[in-house]
């Protein structure tokens, strides 16, 4: 496969075959995040993507491509029917595509081209919300609004497409860390997305946002009040038959379960893991 620079994924899509379709993110300027700031957005050609394509042909056994880099959705609806439609001739064992997808890119395409998508294969988009609030979007220069993220989330299901959300444990830092769970519970509970991700901040130095911890502007919040801010955000969120996962790399322990069902369950859990994790010590932290 030809790759340029470093490939992400979400761990949801870890035995796919990572399809590089667009180089860098088109948006490219959130503080807390250095994934593709080494990279300039661009398409990659669509000969290269078919040779690629062409070279999987030795790996049979994929169910599934998600298309990388960040925000290949931000690619012309044009350009991404002509690989769905590379993908089902060349793969026709594959029964799911997946992409990341900004709120900017969803809302420049209408609810019919993503239909068209759909028709032909793309089955998810994963959409990074991070905070529900205003204002720290607007600190982490996220680009959009809260309303943008919810009028977002509606056109992705509108078009029967699957939407998975990412959110940050931690982004609100020490003194806005209520905002952010209250907020953000209630934006998801606007959105009601069928797959809930929790990630906890993790800065690389090379991050703006690390600058302004150096500068003592931004104060990340210790294990406690991580804990405490997802216990709130959990009790606060409505959310019907959502899958919600914190397994990611970042996050302090393992959460599992299905929002509502389960948010008792998960929030005994929470509760537990001071306890639990003192026992081993506490994780360090930023």
């Amino acid at each position: 496969m030809g790759y340029v620079g470093a490939i992400f994924r979400p761990p949801s899509e870890a035995d796919s075959l990572i399809l590089q379709v667009t180089v860098g993110c088109s948006h490219n300027r959130c503080t807390f995040c250095t994934m593709y700031k080494d990279k300039k957005f661009a398409l990659k050609p669509v000969a290269e993507i078919k040779e690629d394509l062409l070279s999987a042909t030795q790996w049979p056994y994929f169910r599934r491509v998600f298309l990388a880099d960040g925000d290949a959705l931000a690619a012309p609806t044009d350009y991404l029917l002509n690989i769905l439609e590379l993908i089902q001739t060349l793969h026709p064992q594959v029964n799911r595509v997946g992409i990341y997808a900004s709120p900017k890119s969803i809302l420049t395409k209408s609810v019919q081209e993503l239909h068209l998508l759909k028709e032909k294969g793309l089955g998810i988009a994963y959409l990074g919300l991070e905070s529900g609030s205003d204002l720290i979007l607007k600190k982490i220069n996220k680009g959009v609004d809260s309303q943008a993220m919810i009028d977002a989330a509606e056109k992705v299901k509108a078009a029967g497409l699957l939407l998975s959300v990412t959110i940050i444990n931690g982004l609100g830092g020490k003194g806005l860390w209520q905002e952010h769970a209250q907020a953000t519970a209630r934006v998801l509970t606007a959105m009601q997305p069928h797959y809930l991700g929790a990630l906890t901040l993790m800065l690389d130095p090379a991050a703006p946002l690390y600058q302004e911890v150096l500068q003592g502007t931004f104060q990340p919040i210790d294990e406690r009040t991580l804990l405490a801010e997802l216990e709130l955000l959990l009790s606060q969120v409505e959310l019907e038959n959502c899958i919600f996962r914190s397994n990611h790399a970042s996050n302090l322990f393992v959460l599992k379960g299905t929002l509502n069902r389960d948010r008792d369950h998960l929030l005994a859990q929470i509760r537990q893991a001071p306890e639990q994790i003192q026992r081993f010590g506490w994780i360090p932290r930023l």
